[in-house]
């Protein structure tokens, strides 16, 4: 007799060191399902997937493929069996093409790639309603092309049974409908697709059925048409969840930094932010509202350092702080963090331990030739504690953190610092309820404390609860300034899609230009003068962090390093 289940996960336990992941985990999935697993950041779900897939190994617990007991000791085992992984972080190599890297993973490929495959992959693509070309660079495509090939690949090699860990972290609202209509065509065509998520409004949308972790522990399998939100955040978390969120007033201060006429290049040179002028408050949190690509992250790099500007000022206290040294820049009484949107890639060094990565932001201060780690392990400890970081130990290299922990360990990293300004690009993204809710209460806390706020999200529900004003950008113009609780999503919309323009709705004051403002009109006459007297310089020392450590440009000298607000221009 044939068994009910194409998979079996019984009584699967995983410990690393004292952490234990998973404990006696049960979970099955039918052929023909889209089953959501979900769970807190650190609840385990990667890691019970990353055993099925052959990357880890249980120590404890048994696997059974229709019925019969199997064994998985890697993921060569993994792909024999018909099980295929797209990972949260892509596996691609970024100098071959979409086909190069579904070929080369084939047994006797051979030196060169057969021009039939071309054919053969676009072919399996169309079957599915998939957009992609074969001999396209990796590093040329978009976030979206990426997952897609990845998927391509597990279906390839033949893959029956698919998992899809955080598939649509960094996706937008369009892709994420273009990829479900691909997953329920796969669903037709027979395939079993397990999807580790957080998001509770795809997990209804898309799923047969649920099961939730909590703490590495089973709780309970559920049919998705007999459930609710609330019902599974309670199941998630252990305990009722208030989906508020909060607004707190707080007594409005003079613009604590403004931006006047930013202009700013993406890195193809074409124009991202044109002639944007806003401000930022202390006490307030400014929201950045638009369609993925239209200047967020430039702008946000821009105002952190980390990218030239080619024209515009940025005004605290009537001067211009753009081409000021930090020193100079922090002796003004300003100071400002950023949270990137890539923690792992541009946030943190993900090799370095938590400690390590606390000592990043002023290491400089040592005195002497050694760095006193002390100082960063109790920095690391305080973080871990105030937040709630899950981590072994202060030494745990942050790779090893689920997402919501790294994010974690960043933020409070930026905060410690005492930024009076707060640069945060998708803070929440890839996080799941209960975590984006600890960063909400985080950034308020921040806002009751006097640090003005720029928060980049993707979520207008979110961005109308939490934000005092929204800032809508469209082709990287802005459309208007609003105040969150007058505006509705359907007026972001049409902004967003540049049908609204609300940048003179008050004849006397433009979208972006404060009324008491810190800088009289003779003060700003003399900036634009200096500006236009050729006092900027690009492309001028800055430090970047990636995944493959901390680089200068080439023939630069860097006396400020590693994410402390440093302008690149000297």
């Amino acid at each position: 007799m044939a068994s009910e289940y194409v998979i079996e996960m019984k009584g699967i336990t995983k410990t690393f060191g004292s952490v234990v992941a998973n404990k006696d985990v049960d979970l099955t999935l039918r052929q023909g399902e889209i089953l959501a697993l979900l769970g807190e950041n650190g609840s385990g779900k990667t890691t019970l997937m990353n055993m099925l897939s052959g990357i880890y190994q249980p120590d404890r617990g048994q696997i059974l493929m229709d019925g019969i007991p199997v064994t998985i000791n890697s993921p060569e085992d993994s792909k024999r069996l018909g099980i295929g992984m797209v990972h949260q972080h892509f596996k691609l190599v970024d100098v071959f093409s979409a086909a190069d890297n579904i070929w080369m993973g084939k047994e006797k490929a051979g030196i060169g790639l057969n021009r039939a495959r071309y054919g053969e992959i676009g072919e399996m693509a169309k079957k599915f309603g998939f957009d992609i070309d074969p001999r396209k660079k990796v590093r040329n495509m978009a976030v979206s092309e990426k997952q897609t090939l990845e998927i391509i690949k597990v279906l390839y090699y033949g893959a029956k049974v698919i998992i899809l860990d955080e598939p649509t972290a960094v996706l937008t609202v369009q892709e994420i409908d273009k990829l479900f209509a691909v997953l329920r065509k796969m669903k037709e065509e027979g395939h079993s697709i397990i999807i580790i998520t957080h998001k509770l409004n795809e997990v209804m949308d898309i799923s047969d059925r649920v099961a939730i972790l909590r703490k590495g522990e089973y709780i309970t399998t559920v049919d998705t048409a007999r459930t609710n939100e609330q019902e599974l955040t309670e199941w998630m978390v252990g305990r009722k969840i208030d989906l508020n969120i909060e607004r707190p007033v707080v007594e409005k201060t003079r613009p604590l930094l403004e931006v006047r006429d930013l202009t700013i290049k993406n890195d193809e040179g074409a124009v991202a932010i044109d002639k944007v002028s806003f401000y930022i408050r202390g006490g307030e949190i400014l929201g950045v509202a638009g369609i993925a690509g239209c200047g967020q992250k430039e702008l946000c790099e821009a105002i952190a350092g980390l990218r030239p500007i080619q024209s515009g000022l940025m005004i605290h206290k009537g001067d211009n702080i753009v081409g000021l040294p930090p020193k100079a820049i922090l002796e003004k009484g300003i100071s400002m963090s950023f949270i990137p949107e890539d923690r792992l890639g541009m946030g943190l060094a993900p090799s370095m331990s938590i400690t390590d990565n606390m000592l990043l932001k002023n290491y400089g201060e040592n005195k002497g030739p050694f760095v006193d780690r002390k100082a960063g392990r109790a920095a690391a400890q305080q973080v871990i504690e105030q937040l709630g970081v899950v981590t072994p130990s202060t030494e745990t290299p942050v790779r090893r953190l689920s997402g919501g922990n790294v994010q974690k360990v960043l933020l409070g990293r930026e905060i410690k610092a005492g930024p009076n300004v707060l640069i945060t690009a998708y803070p929440v993204r890839g996080l799941d309820i209960n975590s984006s809710y600890a960063i909400y209460h985080i950034l308020n806390q921040q806002k009751q404390d006097g640090v003005g706020i720029l928060f980049v999200g993707e979520d207008l529900d979110v961005m109308l609860a939490l934000c005092d004003k929204i800032m809508v950008l469209c082709h990287g113009k802005v459309m208007g300034v609003v105040h969150a609780h007058k505006t509705t999503k359907e007026e972001l919309g049409l902004m967003m899609t540049g049908a609204l323009d609300l940048t003179n709705k008050y004849e006397n004051k433009p979208a972006g230009i404060a009324r008491d403002t810190n800088i009289t009109d003779q003060e700003l006459r003399e900036l634009e003068a200096q500006e236009d007297g050729g006092r900027r310089k690009e492309d001028g020392p800055c430090v970047f962090i990636s995944s493959s450590g901390i680089t200068v440009p080439s023939g630069k000298s860097c006396a400020f390093i590693c994410l402390r607000w440093a302008p690149p221009w000297r």
